[in-house]
């Protein structure tokens, strides 16, 4: 029917696959740092979440175990995050044609499905609380927070540079949070000293479960919508079909795909219908190169038509 099959395909291997490259910016920050931020952050939080939940059942704290929730949610994330980004630069092999980029993508699922799992458990634990208050000690509260405070803003610093990538985004945020839930319960445990109010404890319990909730939320609603191919969210397919259906020659554009190959990477395919004019080599390799510039996508697979009445499907 038409000229035959052919498709251009922005090849970026190297720089693309680096975990905190954004489109055109960044290209110093290779994924071997994150191995080294993953370990590091880590190694942190598991040991401190042992500390956590051993002084918050000791101090009678369900803030303190909340947190250690919180915190062993982090190490769980880290874990699937960091298993992804290195299972992501795994080479296409036989039957794995895109590789293993995807595992971006469930890793972020499944941290999703694990978060509301500790929420579920630790809700069952406070609402007992709330209903039977017991003693809690305020300092011990306020000591072990204050160094989950440290933890987690140092492990967030360490990833503060990928956050073009879900994954990465999705393991700083984490940071961030718990920094910010660790404050909480040292505040928590100021006001239990100074007023006695043991009440107070299970209800900030109830706020950071809250704020996991929410931060659950997000991360199940955005990667879910990747997993089911959805465009991703920077860009605007109307405007990605506008600016191929203006290309000099171009009469119509048909079969338009745009989905996420993993957390960081982009493909596209589109037939483009050109009855006369320049389709060759040139044209397609410029054609690839303005859509990872402008739209940031680095797979673009496109197929020329000659024949204008081919409408829906050649």
């Amino acid at each position: 029917m038409g000229a035959g099959h052919h498709h251009t395909h922005s090849h970026s291997h190297g720089h693309n696959h680096d975990y905190g490259q954004g489109h055109g910016h960044g290209h110093s920050h290779a994924p071997k740092d994150f191995g080294r931020a993953f370990l590091i952050g880590i190694v942190l939080n598991t040991a401190f979440v042992i500390v956590e939940a051993t002084y918050g059942f000791l101090s009678g704290s369900m803030a303190l175990v909340a947190d250690a929730g919180h915190n062993l949610s982090d190490v769980m994330a880290l874990l699937l995050a960091w298993a992804a980004a290195v299972a992501a630069k795994k080479p296409p092999s036989g039957r794995f044609t895109y590789g293993y980029k995807s595992s971006t993508i469930l890793a972020a699922i499944a941290n999703a499905a694990l978060l509301f799992v500790a929420i579920g458990a630790i809700l069952f634990e406070t609402f007992h609380r709330l209903l039977d208050p017991s003693p809690v000690e305020g300092w011990t509260m306020i000591i072990v927070a204050g160094i989950g405070v440290i933890i987690n803003t140092a492990t967030a610093l360490l990833f503060v540079k990928g956050q073009d990538d879900i994954n990465i985004r999705g393991a700083f945020l984490h940071m961030a949070a718990d920094a910010l839930v660790s404050v909480g319960v040292v505040v928590a445990g100021i006001v239990i000293l100074l007023t006695g109010m043991v009440w107070v404890d299970p209800l900030t319990s109830l706020v950071i479960v809250a704020v996991i909730g929410w931060g659950t939320w997000g991360l199940a609603k955005d990667s879910i919508k990747m997993g089911l191919n959805a465009v991703p969210d920077g860009i605007c397919e109307t405007e990605v079909e506008s600016f191929l259906s203006g290309q000099h020659g171009v009469t119509l554009v048909h079969d338009l795909h745009i989905w996420p190959m993993s957390t960081t990477e982009t493909a596209l395919t589109a037939h483009l219908v050109v009855p006369e004019g320049e389709t060759g080599d040139t044209f397609l390799s410029q054609l690839s190169t303005e859509l990872k510039q402008r739209f940031g996508i680095n797979h673009a697979t496109i197929q020329i038509e000659r024949d204008a009445n081919c409408g829906g499907g050649c």
